[in-house]
């Protein structure tokens, strides 16, 4: 008999909890619904940022990426794609303990007729790295994970943004 009220319990708390997802807003992230349906990127799709940022809207999406922009309903101007590694703070004898990584992004989009859909805006996003002279190999894996955490950060932020735009 207990045991059959421990396991009405966990429904019950599993369906308190279903409630709850649902009566705050949440909701699976679904396909983006983009005002256009064909999407010149202005940038090499054989770069990182460029081949995530394809894949993204693919897999997110019903848009379809073009190659030529005079086969586009909207361009996305990259504008600027930097990565910077600037020293966080150093030991009294002068050895780096702490780095900064930063990522910019900046872009536009204009529709085909060159209409600024999204204004030139700018994505930027700063990790701190601890540094470790002993730990080198490990350290530049790290930073190296870093900064692909990042660049997944600005594409799912981009996504957003470009879901944004209600119309061409």
């Amino acid at each position: 008999m207990d045991r059959l009220d421990k396991g009405r319990r966990k429904l019950l708390a599993a369906m308190l909890a279903t409630g709850l997802l649902a009566g705050c807003g949440f909701h699976m992230r679904g396909n983006a619904d983009f005002a256009f349906k064909r999407l010149y990127i202005g940038i090499p799709p054989n770069t990182l940022m460029g081949s995530d940022l394809r894949r993204a809207i693919r897999g997110g999406s019903d848009t379809v990426v073009v190659a030529d922009q005079k086969e586009a309903d909207a361009l996305l101007d990259v504008l600027q794609d930097t990565r910077t590694k600037t020293i966080l703070s150093i030991t009294t004898e002068g050895v780096v303990r702490e780095y900064r990584l930063t990522q910019r992004f900046s872009f536009r989009l204009r529709d085909a007729a060159g209409k600024e859909l999204i204004a030139p805006s700018q994505l930027i996003l700063t990790r701190d790295l601890t540094y470790n002279e002993a730990n080198t190999l490990a350290k530049d894996y790290e930073e190296q994970q870093l900064y692909r955490d990042m660049q997944r950060d600005i594409v799912q932020q981009l996504m957003r943004r470009l879901a944004a735009v209600k119309a061409i």
